[in-house]
């Protein structure tokens, strides 16, 4: 099928404010600001370079925060589809404000998260026309994030609702767990039948030990403090479950990360896929900003797979545009083109002229 759009997402969109020069929250008055969300984070690597993506989502009626938000996806290259809604008045709806630091070396970055009023917990499936989405105009890969789908009871109906619309008109679908405690709690087995729905039907599924465990119910041993080669073992053998009870998925991955300092990471990836276990064993990486990196891997394993590339290629250009996302202040990573990605992969810093 002939696709309008190689990646698509469900998303609340929201703004980050940063302190300037790596400053913490508390002592800054100057702050940079950039309109983010988790989802959209993830198409930023294929609208970047050249191929047309769309975010499902809602906006505040005559909001100038909607206004931003909507100018800086047009400069992404990101399209949009969604209802105004009116803001009901100063305590009304608004769009979330997430405020972060990037850290500096032993201070650890801190994230506030400021979420009261969020116009797109009220997210439903009718606020989209997925016939017509999907249908006509076609997708080639929807991506489904656990925060989205937890969110509220409406965006976990409305992630229901918009990933059968998938499934029904072949389009494939990439699901990133991302388990969030403060989403899941009083909501455990309402959530638990939602993600074991669309992890059923899911072509992708992304997340950490924790992610399996906690949002699908796999059981697994306990990493944490365990050397990687352990760490990677026993990765291994809970991913081979996971298959077993969800064997429609054709790639099951998750990212590898040990903090040295905010400044300097270990950065790793691994994939099963149908030929097999892929590893990007732990490098060191600079670091300027962390926030995005996971969702920068998956923008690169997801541009990979809509370009028919083999397993492992997807997994190592993931792993670079997951570098490529820790470098900015950005929450999402800007590849110029392909070859900076692969320039990362192969370690080259040389000045490019």
């Amino acid at each position: 099928m002939k696709c309008k759009y190689a990646l698509a997402c469900v998303s609340s969109m929201g703004v980050r404010i940063t302190p300037e020069n790596r400053m913490a929250v508390q002592n800054s008055t100057r702050f940079y600001m950039q309109a983010t969300s988790a989802e959209t984070n993830v198409l930023n690597i294929a609208s970047s370079l050249g191929l047309p993506c769309l975010v499902m989502t809602k906006f505040v009626e005559g909001s100038p925060i909607a206004a931003f938000i909507k100018s800086q996806l047009r400069a992404r290259n990101i399209d949009y589809v969604g209802p105004d809604v009116a803001q009901g008045g100063p305590w009304g709806y608004r769009h979330q404000f997430n405020i972060a630091d990037s850290g500096f070396g032993l201070r650890a970055p801190r994230v506030w998260n400021d979420r009261a009023g969020e116009i797109g917990r009220t997210l439903r499936g009718d606020d989209f026309d997925l016939d017509k989405i999907f249908g006509e105009e076609g997708v080639g890969i929807l991506h489904i994030s656990g925060l989205i789908a937890a969110m509220s009871e409406d965006t976990t109906k409305c992630c229901l609702e918009i990933a059968r619309a998938a499934k029904k008109y072949g389009t494939l679908i990439s699901f990133d767990l991302n388990y969030r405690a403060t989403f899941w709690k009083g909501r455990e087995v309402e959530l638990r039948e939602a993600f074991s729905e669309i992890a059923s039907i899911a072509d992708v599924l992304i997340g950490n030990e924790e992610d399996y465990q906690l949002c699908l119910g796999i059981s697994g041993p306990e990493t944490a403090g365990k050397e990687l080669e352990s760490k990677i073992d026993s990765f291994k053998a809970m991913i081979s479950q996971v298959k077993l009870q969800y064997p429609n998925a054709k790639m099951y991955a998750t990212t590898l990360r040990q903090v040295i300092s905010a400044n300097s990471h270990l950065w790793g990836a691994m994939l099963l896929a149908e030929d097999g276990w892929h590893v990007e064993n732990l490098r060191e990486i600079p670091v300027m900003d962390r926030i995005g990196g996971g969702d920068g891997f998956s923008g690169g394993l997801l541009y990979g797979l809509y370009n028919g590339w083999e397993p492992e290629k997807c997994l190592q250009f993931g792993w670079a545009t997951g570098v490529l996302a820790a470098s900015s202040l950005n929450d999402y990573a800007e590849p110029a083109d392909e070859k900076q990605v692969w320039d990362i992969y192969a370690g080259n810093a040389r000045v490019q002229r």
